[in-house]
């Protein structure tokens, strides 16, 4: 841990040390470098971390030649959603409509099971960043029920009530469900009526949203933000320096029933015992500012301010 680092910094570190193949290590080295310290003292920081980002980019780019990869597995984030269904349901574009990800999109027939393996996005919401998987379709050989049942939320992508039974059949033991009930666009109003009928009938014990993945004619993909959101049962926490803006763009995700040290041990393990005073601001607080101890509970969107010895 460097010195003055700020607790996104920190945390950030701790990602990269925790990281299992050389792309989450980029990644996290990218976000360090963009928390460290900027002034005349982390001069020599800031070069040593960009030489090891040069060095980790050549690394890659050697891989990618060589056929190989440092991959072994997906790193699981805070907020984790799975996109599941059967091929031609319209998984890789609700993947791409909703993250930056940008997958491979089947042309029908012609090229089955385009998806091989898991891709990866990120969706930015509510100033959180969702990690979305979208995983082989379930009737190809490609199919991993691995990721599906680690995961919080599953979105189960259909294009006809029949796919909706046969995928349900193997999902029985899976927690968090929105159906999707995809490519609106070709329906007819009349036939979204009837759909949506049955699904709040016959499977009103599920969330459910009729969407539109196309580019050309998206249709509800806003709302289907909102329902992957709020199917996490997570809250935010920002934090900040003494003396410092607050950074409303990169909260913290923790349980509900967090406190403050539970904050804390998150940026760094042992950081809880260097901490001098917390103030807080936000829902849990009496008053802005409030000095509160370790076990003071916290609440969604709570500001906390540590300051260490």
């Amino acid at each position: 841990m460097t010195t003055n680092a700020s607790p996104q910094f920190n945390q950030a570190q701790a990602k990269f040390l925790d990281a299992k193949d050389d792309e989450e290590r980029l990644m996290f080295l990218e976000e360090m470098i963009r928390e460290a310290p900027k002034h005349k003292s982390s001069e020599n920081l800031l070069a040593n971390l960009r030489t090891r980002r040069k060095r980790l980019e050549n690394q890659l780019i050697k891989q990618k030649k060589s056929g190989k990869s440092s991959k072994v597995g997906i790193k699981k984030e805070d907020m984790q959603c799975v996109l599941i269904g059967k091929t031609n349901s319209g998984k890789s574009s609700i993947l791409n409509i909703l993250t930056n990800a940008e997958p491979k999109i089947s042309l029908g027939d012609v090229a089955r099971f385009t998806t091989q393996e898991p891709q990866i996005g990120i969706m930015h919401y509510a100033t959180t960043n969702i990690q979305i998987i979208e995983i082989p379709a379930i009737d190809s050989e490609f199919y991993d029920k691995g990721i599906v049942y680690t995961s919080d939320t599953v979105l189960i992508t259909v294009i006809s009530l029949k796919d909706l039974d046969e995928i349900l059949k193997e999902l029985k033991t899976i927690g968090k469900i929105i159906i999707v009930f995809n490519k609106t666009d070709l329906l007819t109003r009349n036939e979204k009526r009837k759909i949506e009928a049955t699904l709040k009938s016959k499977y009103k014990k599920y969330n459910f949203i009729l969407i539109s993945s196309s580019k050309e004619n998206p249709e509800n993909i806003d709302e289907l933000k909102e329902k992957i959101f709020l199917s996490f049962d997570k809250i935010r926490v920002y934090t900040k320096e003494p003396g410092k803006e607050v950074n409303k763009n990169r909260p913290m995700i923790l349980q509900p029933s967090s406190n403050v040290k539970d904050v804390a041990e998150k940026i760094l393990k042992g950081f809880s015992s260097r901490i001098t005073q917390t103030r807080i601001w936000g829902p849990s607080s009496k008053f802005s500012g409030q000095i509160v101890g370790l076990n003071h509970k916290i609440k969604d969107l709570d500001t906390i301010e540590f300051k260490t010895k």
